[in-house]
């Protein structure tokens, strides 16, 4: 029989978490010395023995050294303890190096990075930390760790993301009845924020213990006098105590002045009735506000002011672990390490303080702020580092005279006015629960109200302004945030004359992103200054023709990248879900970009290399442009045949069948007619195609004269001059690329992202291919095995443009770049025959579209097989021999070859 697991209950956990804080409260706070001790009193906690985990576990990082887990169970928890003072940035980042390079069933529920002093822990299955808290404080947080004392899910502390999204549904509770009301527009969002400070305020120490709680509790049951009682709250908040009219009630005076412009303009009078004082009441009582964290609060707060938004809240602000990804290397990496190198005396510790205060941010798109409160609050952390150094064994520390980084050194712009009021409203929470974590820490009690200091946010275009009315360029040090990602074809005329306006009329534009422009603007502001940028883009500006679009420009501006991540998943877990592909990408001026760069891999390693492309790419200085002609001597390929016919050439089944009932000659003209989607799934239409009819023949036929009578008017009221002129051959298509004989492969102009391969094909000349497809009308077995291969594949997914996220195939920027390999007769023989070996294994699916035969999940063995056995062929003509160990290698080849041949 194995051992019996006896569960603690959490009573027993609580008590001997409390011991657990007791002896561990006065301690070196050495890695080597203490850490496994501190493991096995951390696991004793939860009834856990030390040995059942593994300790100094070693793992093989993907860069091939071993590192060494400090304490691990798998599919639990993985443990990075670090001394007294170390980054714990910098442990979370060493313990995913490890995560990644785990199999996937030893994988952990829990990341725990601590420095003997803080715990951080993050939960992978939710995908979100939880807010950091110090090793005195373990009782309140044990249930985060109940996966280790066996309880389940249910039993699990919320994590931050969680705790947010309760709040903002309760908020949305007050917005919704207050809204039923007729209080709206920028009074409603003005309230709002007003009553988030005090709920806020009560439970963080700004006001006394249920002050606000207990005013609301004053007011009339049926809520008749709630509103009055309200706006007078308000007034007093932003009157002086010296300023305030004698006699004023206990219940009023009780409160703070608090300053700011948060209660400064009046506002008009809500109705509240018993309902509605309930709701605020139970937002007061049943909820403990100081557990939101301001960085994100905000952003989801704003999207319970939108029905439409609020069905996906928590979908479209920024989580704290992307926010880190940019931040981390635009300047807090660099930071840490330079106050490991400046930490010896307290010299060194002043200057670099004054240092951290020095620095000035700017985010030209910030929304609801929340890129300026992460960046605040961890330059904050690294502050309290450096006052713990300089200040822990002095008696009668003075809080004011300590804190030295400020609000004011964070600027931003922001198009809508709610959420400035947002971000300038979250700062100020923010830079309270910060001070008082300090002021914790030093045995002080400071609360820094009246408001003195406040980020700088401007409302305006950031497109439009001029962004040194905010902060100079002189004065700036970083500028970081995510701009809106908006495509070319979800773009407004007005945020389209945004970018004609930056970029100038003599850019063709394209299918650009709106998001470029912030790319572009930034480099022109900033200019030679020693500043760098950090943004996150969709990865669509690092592949098809956007990147000779913005990089081409960016590089006139002598710009260039010094880091990024390559494409990743962009989500977030709420109540909703958005998903997007994403980069990150840090660039500055040629002057100041370091002669090293790193490259953050889909893997999780980083690469150090001396270049990276637009494409993202290591090494390779290369932008790809469009070609007129291939590079290599094969079939031209051209777009199918375009009809402009307002669908009286195109037949269904019946039409057609009713039309050779009335003239059965006319089955000559009649073809099978597809486009991109009919070809994929395996069906057809049908088309009149009347190019070399005879005249005469065809006006005998009253429903095919009606019908070209039907293109002709149609085309003369177009506004398009050459679709005008074509109405002078109506029974034409208006661009006919259809060969008159034999075979031609077909490729869909769009198809899924999903698929491993573009399902291509050929088809037999009594079929027409419309404009939504390209086709090579004199393509061999060999050519087909090219383009269907795993090569041009990868090729493809750099250079081919999209449409949401599905591949747009391009002829000028695809088909003709592509570098093919040389064309030997071995090559040409290997090759075609695994093409034929494909044909061949579709055949063996008669009735199967290539939808079905195409899904990545469900693709027959014998596709797949013969697929594979084309790979092959195709790779071993570049003369490589059959050892692709990724794409991204593949990639890399394939772009030194371009380069040699458009030398």
């Amino acid at each position: 029989m194995g051992e019996i697991f006896l569960m603690l209950t959490w009573s027993e956990i609580e008590s001997k978490a409390v011991a657990f804080q007791k002896r561990w409260k006065k301690n070196s706070g050495d890695e080597k010395q203490s850490g496994q001790t501190f493991e096995k009193d951390f696991m004793d906690v939860f009834g856990v023995e030390w040995r059942d985990g593994l300790h100094e576990h070693p793992v093989y990082l993907k860069d091939g050294t071993t590192g060494y887990i400090d304490y691990f169970i798998p599919g639990k928890i993985l443990i990075e303890m670090k001394s007294k003072g170390q980054s714990l940035a910098k442990a979370y980042t060493q313990a995913m190096s490890y995560v990644h390079a785990l199999k996937p069933e030893e994988i952990p529920v829990l990341v725990m990075c601590c420095d003997f002093d803080k715990i951080e822990v993050y939960n992978l299955k939710k995908d979100h930390p939880y807010k950091p808290f110090k090793v005195s404080q373990l009782k309140q947080h044990v249930r985060i760790f109940g996966i280790l004392a066996g309880y389940g899910l249910t039993d699990e502390e919320k994590t931050e993301i969680e705790v947010n999204t309760d709040a903002s549904y309760k908020m949305a509770k007050l917005h919704d009845a207050l809204k039923e009301k007729g209080y709206e527009g920028h009074s409603l969002e003005l309230y709002l924020v007003r009553l988030l400070f005090c709920l806020f305020a009560e439970d963080t120490g700004v006001f006394e213990k249920e002050a606000f709680e207990k005013y609301i509790e004053a007011s009339n049951p049926d809520g008749s006098d709630l509103s009055m009682r309200l706006m007078t709250l308000f007034s007093i908040l932003d009157t002086p105590m010296d300023k305030r009219p004698k006699g004023l009630p206990d219940d009023l005076m009780r409160f703070r002045y608090i300053n700011g412009s948060i209660f400064k303009d009046p506002l008009p009078l809500a109705s509240f009735d018993s309902k509605m004082r309930g709701l605020l009441l139970e937002c007061s009582k049943d909820f403990n506000w100081s557990k939101i964290s301001p960085a994100i609060f905000g952003a989801m707060f704003q999207g319970v002011m939108d029905q439409e938004e609020r069905r996906s809240l928590g979908a479209h602000y920024t989580s704290r672990e992307n926010i880190m990804k940019v931040i981390q290397p635009l300047f807090l990496d660099e930071l840490y390490d330079e106050f490991e190198r400046n930490k010896t005396t307290r010299k060194e510790l002043l200057a670099f303080q004054n240092k951290l205060a020095s620095l000035h941010f700017l985010d030209p798109a910030c929304g609801s702020g929340n890129f300026l409160i992460v960046a605040y609050e961890e330059l904050r952390k690294l502050e309290f580092e450096v006052l713990k150094l300089m200040y822990d064994y002095q008696e009668n520390v003075f809080l004011d005279a300590m804190i030295l980084v400020k609000p004011e050194q964070f600027n931003g712009i922001e198009i809508e006015d709610f959420p400035v009021q947002i971000a300038n409203l979250s700062m100020i929470l923010m830079k309270h629960l910060m001070d008082q974590e300090i002021s914790n820490y030093f045995g002080v009690n400071a609360v820094d109200f009246p408001i003195r200091d406040t980020a700088h946010i401007v409302q305006g275009n950031a497109l439009r302004i001029d962004w040194n009315d905010v902060v100079t360029a002189e004065k700036l040090n970083y500028i970081m945030g995510n701009p809106p990602f908006i495509g070319a074809d979800q773009q407004t005329m007005d945020q389209r004359a945004d970018m004609i306006d930056l970029f100038g009329s003599k850019v063709k534009l394209g299918y650009l992103d709106y998001v470029a422009s912030w790319f572009f603007k930034a480099a022109e502001f900033v200019g030679e200054n020693r500043i760098i940028i950090a943004f996150v883009s969709t990865n669509s500006i690092t592949q098809g023709e956007q990147v000779p679009t913005l990089w081409l420009q960016m590089e006139k501006v002598n710009y260039e990248i010094i880091y990024a991540y390559k494409t990743f998943p962009w989500e977030n877990e709420a109540k909703g879900k958005a998903a997007v592909h994403c980069v990150i990408i840090g660039f500055a001026h040629k002057n100041y970009a370091p002669l090293t760069k790193k490259l953050f891999l889909e893997d999780g390693s980083t690469k150090l290399v001396s270049y990276i492309s637009p494409y993202l790419y290591p090494d390779i200085k290369l932008i790809v442009e469009k070609r007129k002609s291939p590079l290599a001597d094969i079939s031209p390929i051209f777009f199918g045949s375009k009809p402009t016919d307002g669908g009286n050439f195109i037949m269904t089944e019946q039409e057609k069948d009713d039309l050779l009932n009335t003239c059965p000659s006319a089955e000559k003209w009649i073809k099978k007619y597809i486009n991109a989607e009919d070809f994929i799934n395996r069906r057809y239409r049908w088309v009149l195609w009347l190019a070399g009819s005879n005249f005469i023949e065809l006006h005998k036929c009253k429903p095919i004269a009606d019908r070209i009578q039907a293109v002709r008017e149609f085309r003369l009221k177009s506004k398009a001059e050459t679709t005008r002129n074509a109405a002078d051959t109506p029974h034409l298509f208006r661009q006919n690329a259809h060969p008159e004989e034999g075979s031609y492969v077909v490729i869909p102009g769009v198809s899924s992202s999903e698929r491993k391969y573009i399902p291509l094909g050929f088809v037999t000349t009594d079929t027409v291919a419309s404009n939504a497809t390209f086709i090579v009308p004199e393509a061999s077995l060999f050519e087909f095995g090219v383009l269907t291969s795993n090569v041009h594949m990868a090729w493809i997914r750099i250079f081919a443009g999209r449409l949401k996220s599905d591949y747009r195939y391009s002829k000028e920027l695809v088909y003709n770049t592509f570098p093919w390999p040389e064309i030997t007769d071995m090559s040409r023989k290997k090759i075609t025959a695994s093409a034929e070996g494909i044909l061949n294994a579709r055949n063996l699916y008669p009735t199967a579209s290539l939808l079905q035969l195409y899904k990545s999940s469900s693709m027959p063995p014998e596709l797949r097989k013969a697929h594979q056995a084309n790979d092959k062929a195709v790779w071993e003509a570049y003369g490589k021999a059959w050892d692709i160990t990724s794409e991204d290698d593949c990639v890399a080849h394939l772009m030194k070859l371009y380069a040699e041949m458009t030398k």
